[in-house]
């Protein structure tokens, strides 16, 4: 694979990624809980939701949601994990747009290729961070709600934050171990060398012209 298709994969996975955070961070069906049992609650059809904004209650006569808008009385695993999810989310433009600029096809004035390999490597470091973030986030407030609210079933808007986290991770990594080119091989035989006789240069081994002009 060369290097530019390396580039353009990391960068398409990396993207994808990025809107499967960005949809977990703006929608709030992380978990499912139920005071009585999965199965008892669901022959109930009452069940309740968790996201990092809302707790609702569902059920068939009733959807009724309350906004987490006391910090004070949040618990510290969501605060956390607001404050991871909207770092990754607000990171994703820059980084893209570094990586974005690395790629071959993008030329700027007067840049060298270690300075696009340079652009590439920042552009995966910052997408790496993205992907812990998501991965903290989505592993720690499941764990911490089920330490305050017993059962409980995973939502939508978690599996989003896996599946985006696992991307930018993937992306992340072949940009950053894969991002510089393929060193053309040196050819021996390609070198110039200068004559003074003829004042310009010949491709090949130096002729040794000692020996005619001993003759002379």
């Amino acid at each position: 694979m060369s290097h530019s298709c390396r580039l353009l994969c990391g960068f398409l996975m990396s993207c994808i990624g990025w809107t499967g955070i960005i949809i977990a961070t703006s929608t709030n069906d992380w978990v499912v809980t139920c005071k009585y049992g999965m199965h008892t609650c669901r022959k109930m059809d009452e069940l309740e939701t968790k996201g990092l904004w809302t707790e609702c209650v569902i059920s068939t006569a009733l959807y009724h949601c309350i906004s987490l808008n006391q910090i004070l009385d949040i618990p510290a695993y969501i605060q956390t994990s607001r404050a991871l999810m909207v770092s990754a989310s607000l990171l994703g433009l820059p980084a893209l747009a570094l990586v974005l600029l690395a790629m071959p096809c993008v030329k700027l004035s007067q840049e060298t290729e270690d300075t696009k390999h340079r652009r590439a490597v920042l552009g995966g470091l910052l997408i790496l961070f993205i992907s812990l973030c998501g991965m903290v986030s989505t592993v720690w407030f499941p764990i911490g709600v089920l330490h305050e609210d017993g059962l409980m079933s995973f939502g939508f808007s978690l599996y989003a934050g896996w599946v985006g986290s696992a991307l930018c991770f993937f992306g992340s990594s072949m940009m950053i171990c894969c991002s510089r080119g393929d060193s053309p091989t040196q050819n021996p035989e390609n070198h110039y060398y200068y004559s003074k006789h003829s004042g310009v240069a010949h491709s090949g081994p130096p002729i040794n012209s000692h020996a005619k002009s001993a003759h002379v």
